[in-house]
């Protein structure tokens, strides 16, 4: 045990060591905060040793460098505020941690999410460490291709061109289609009136001005967030290093500190290109959400339909008349909080067939509303209204509004949301173990789709392996249930030919 994984595992990866297994005092106080209704509050060891002994509790230092020069033993004991930390410290904290573990409503189950989310930070640490395969030479051709070449200064040329198009539209001249504010003032001038620039209310707009505009803010994009300075900022030897956060994200999903590690976008994933004689594995977990309501609610007649291949066509050939769009919008409405419009009739589908998932979530909401607390299936909990934005992440993290509506929705999403993170987190343990011993490399989790780098002869194995885990996985949170997860799984040489 150690007190935080983030600021151990790195230096001792770069020392040669892999650590099999560990229990994360951080993130288990964190953990167990939460679920105390005490989300944000102080969590390293320093934090957690003066609360058991009654002392003022020092606030959370900032984690040590994600890089630090070198290697010292010193940082395996260095205390949240400063100072070194005792092993008896270590011990002590462990020891009351069990306590409380052992107090929760479900106490089984919240050792597994403590042992998933401590496996996690392992996983993360690995991943930053080992990196993403990536070819800096395509990834300069496609944004030359995209782009044009790099300027000394200012953006690119076709940025340029497309800023002459939309200010010739207009009929203006200093218009920065970059600035969403000048954009909507540009609108209104026109007689249209925008609320923002978002790409489905531009698509809704008649005005010559619309189409050049979409492909600038597409590319803007590409440029800002994974252009030639990202690519010179992050990717070194020939791998993308991120650095993957846990514990910071309410619902359990991971962030990155940096990089854009959760958003690559399609058209960069070109650039993701396996070693000579390597493959990618890419797996892909399907419907992983509404498959979660089905085993979480113990909706029997959900769970026969979860059972199949294509839940919502299962779900559309029981109750919706065979009409999958109806059946689709059903289920994400009754998750998401969705009321209006096509929701309306599809969720009186809902309700009548399949009461008991229905009010599995609904009961979530009222909870949320009236300003309570809920939990997932083993046990996070969503944090109090009062709780404050976390920032630094990427993408930011999400608190749960003040009691109304709007926590209702935020609650009734958690529920499954934090569950379904939860099977991705013990999937992700599970193959870390079955591929212990191999050449394979798990080189990036992205919520419900892990991509695992391995040698082209055994991308066969590998692919059973993430199957059988997944399986697996289902199995140590809902025991026996009907509930299938199938996964999509490719055998790829680049990224982007995934399905």
């Amino acid at each position: 045990m150690w007190p935080a994984t983030a600021d151990v595992y790195p230096a001792l990866l770069r020392a040669g060591v892999r650590v099999a297994r560990r229990h994360d005092l951080e993130l288990t106080e964190a953990l167990l905060l939460g679920h105390a209704g005490r989300w944000g509050e102080p969590r390293g060891l320093a934090a957690a040793t003066a609360r058991l002994r009654g002392l003022p509790v020092p606030p959370d230092r900032h984690r040590l460098d994600a890089e630090p020069p070198g290697f010292s033993q010193g940082v395996l004991f260095e205390a949240a505020a400063g100072g070194r930390a005792e092993i008896k410290d270590l011990i002590e904290v462990y020891a009351d941690q069990q306590r409380r573990l052992a107090e929760t409503e479900h106490p089984g189950r919240f050792r597994m999410l403590a042992a998933a989310e401590s496996a996690g930070a392992l996983i993360a640490a690995e991943m930053g460490h080992t990196g993403l395969p990536w070819r800096a030479d395509v990834h300069d051709e496609l944004l030359r291709e995209l782009l044009g070449p790099p300027q000394p200064m200012g953006p690119p040329r076709r940025l340029a061109e497309l800023t002459a198009e939309i200010n010739e539209a207009f009929g203006t001249q200093g218009l920065h289609p970059d600035l969403p504010a000048e954009v909507v003032r540009a609108f209104a001038r026109a007689g249209i009136q925008i609320p923002n620039t978002r790409r489905w209310v531009l698509r809704e707009v008649d005005h010559p001005a619309v189409r050049p505009l979409l492909e600038f803010k597409e590319l803007y994009r590409i440029w800002t967030a994974n252009g030639w300075s990202w690519l010179d900022s992050w990717v070194r030897d020939g791998r993308f290093r991120p650095e993957y956060v846990l514990g910071n994200v309410v619902s359990g999903r991971w962030g990155a500190r940096g990089g854009g590690a959760l958003q690559v976008p399609k058209v960069v994933r070109r650039a993701v290109i396996a070693d000579p004689g390597w493959r990618f594995v890419v797996a892909d977990a399907g419907q992983l959400e509404p498959r979660v309501l089905a085993a979480v609610s113990g909706d029997r007649r959900l769970a026969q339909a979860a059972a199949a291949g294509d839940l919502y066509a299962a779900l559309a050939r029981d109750s919706f008349d065979g009409d999958r769009a109806k059946a689709k919008v059903a289920l994400i409405g009754a998750m998401y909080g969705q009321t209006g419009g096509d929701a309306i009739p599809a969720l009186a589908v809902l309700r009548r067939h399949y009461p008991t998932a229905f009010d599995y979530v609904e009961q979530a909401a009222r909870v949320g509303e009236n300003g309570g607390l809920v939990r997932s299936w083993l046990g996070r909990t969503c944090p109090p209204a009062s709780a404050p934005r976390d920032a630094g992440l990427d993408p930011p993290d999400e608190v749960a509004p003040p009691p109304g509506r709007a926590r209702g929705r935020f609650t009734r999403n958690f529920v499954i949301q934090a569950t379904a993170a939860e099977w991705a987190l013990i999937l992700l343990a599970t193959l870390r173990t079955a591929l212990a011993g191999t050449r394979a490399e798990l080189v990036l989790f992205v919520h419900d789709e892990v991509v695992v780098h391995c040698p082209a002869d055994q991308a066969g194995q590998v692919a059973e392996a993430v199957r059988e885990c997944a399986a697996r996985a289902g199995r140590m949170l809902f025991g026996a249930s009907e509930v299938r997860f199938p996964l999509d799984v490719s055998e790829v040489g680049s990224y982007a030919d995934a399905k």
